[in-house]
């Protein structure tokens, strides 16, 4: 067995849900998968494209037509201009994205930066690639914001890339147009260039399909070191279609496609189809999807701080990342307390960096009667009651 993979250790998330899985009547607050099924005109999409014998390999890049569509969609979202014949390519799920983008740029012995809390696979995908990761902290007394000074005390000279998630998973941190700009401002003065994993980048609670979003992409004087990094699975409810895309500079995406052909040949076809319809025509289903996700966030956020865990108001994604020190509980402790005595399924906040101990990670994707008993279920753990659980 190679040494760097018999090393790496499993999935926290993966590990934690075979445990769920089985446990009978369990409510999941743990899963980052959407509760909706794709609309139905998208997958439609797919169906139509699989009765007129669409079942072939298309360019390495992806068919014209999505390119085409991802192009104008991020022009019309992000203000972005991207060229669909030789800066876009399509990939499977956003994963693959960064995976092609990390193993693009390094060689053995970069260091890539990125922050935790963060998602699982971030520290993995880099020492695949033979790279070095290189956690930067972020924390609760700033709503787990990535900070320039923090990005500075960890910066050398031999960092490659950044690689950036906002709206964050697990934390649900968001960051403005001029915490953007700083970030980007540094990656400048160092040389280096900034992975911007956006999937989450519709579900922003302050926006909708009128406003346009502020990305890392928006900004044109910097758009020579951006790799936007974006997927399908979250915002328009299809994580089994296994799409995602990548949008660059010219030298990047040809890199990056040059693994990508060699490993994958082309993402499917019929999600392919289906990504098509998505961009084009599904805006009022995102907003759909955002408006009720929304109202669940805004339940149980107040909800579990009148628990007493201290849990931040997060402007995006569908996690929450509640304190749960008060508890006097480990996070794994309270994670397989929660899910052993009352059948409430979160994620320990450890399983996404270390600087997430007394921390859980909390979804919001499921329906909001389930989040209501979750909810009251969690009061009795915690010995605590408000008219708030009550109701539940």
């Amino acid at each position: 067995m190679a040494p760097h993979v018999a090393s790496l250790p499993k999935s926290g998330i993966r590990k934690f849900f075979d445990i769920v899985a089985q446990t009978k009547g369990v409510i999941s607050l743990g899963v980052g998968e959407p509760d909706f099924d794709t609309p139905w005109h998208i997958s439609r999409a797919a169906v139509t494209c699989l009765e007129n014998g669409g079942t072939h390999y298309t360019s390495n890049l992806g068919t014209a037509e999505l390119r085409k569509s991802i192009s104008a969609y991020i022009e019309r979202r992000f203000g972005a201009a991207y060229s669909w014949e030789n800066q876009i390519l399509a990939c499977v799920g956003v994963s693959e994205a960064i995976d092609l983008a990390i193993r693009a740029l390094c060689s053995p012995g970069d260091e890539i930066l990125y922050h935790e809390p963060c998602f699982v696979s971030y520290a993995a995908t880099i020492r695949l690639a033979h790279a070095v990761p290189v956690p930067v902290e972020t924390g609760a007394e700033n709503d787990f914001k990535l900070t320039v000074e923090a990005l500075e005390r960890k910066v050398s000279g031999k960092t490659k890339a950044l690689l950036v998630n906002f709206p964050c998973n697990p934390t649900g941190a968001t960051l403005n147009a001029g915490e953007m700009e700083a970030i980007l401002e540094f990656a400048e003065g160092h040389d280096l260039i900034l992975l911007a994993d956006e999937v989450y980048s519709e579900l922003v609670y302050d926006c909708d399909a009128t406003k346009p979003l502020t990305g890392f992409a928006s900004f044109p004087r910097h758009r020579e070191r951006v790799v936007l990094l974006n997927g399908f699975s979250k915002s328009w409810a299809m994580t089994g279609y296994r799409l995602g895309y990548a949008a660059g500079p010219v030298d990047i995406i040809d890199a990056m496609m040059k693994i990508h052909q060699y490993g994958i040949m082309s993402a499917p076809t019929l999600s392919q189809a289906a990504g098509v319809e998505a961009m084009d025509h599904g805006d009022r289903d995102v907003d759909r999807m955002r408006r009720e996700y929304r109202k669940r966030r805004d339940f149980l956020v107040p909800a579990l701080n009148a628990l007493g865990l201290k849990t931040f108001m997060p402007k995006g994604a569908f996690y929450i990342f509640p304190d749960i020190r008060s508890s006097g509980m480990t996070s794994e402790e309270f994670a397989m307390r929660l899910l052993n005595d009352h059948a409430v399924a979160c994620v320990p906040g450890t399983a996404f960096g270390e600087c997430g101990e007394g921390f859980v990670r909390m979804s919001y994707a499921t329906s909001l009667d389930k989040i209501k008993t979750a909810a009251g279920r969690i009061a009795d753990m915690i010995g605590v009651s408000s008219p708030r659980t009550r109701e539940c």
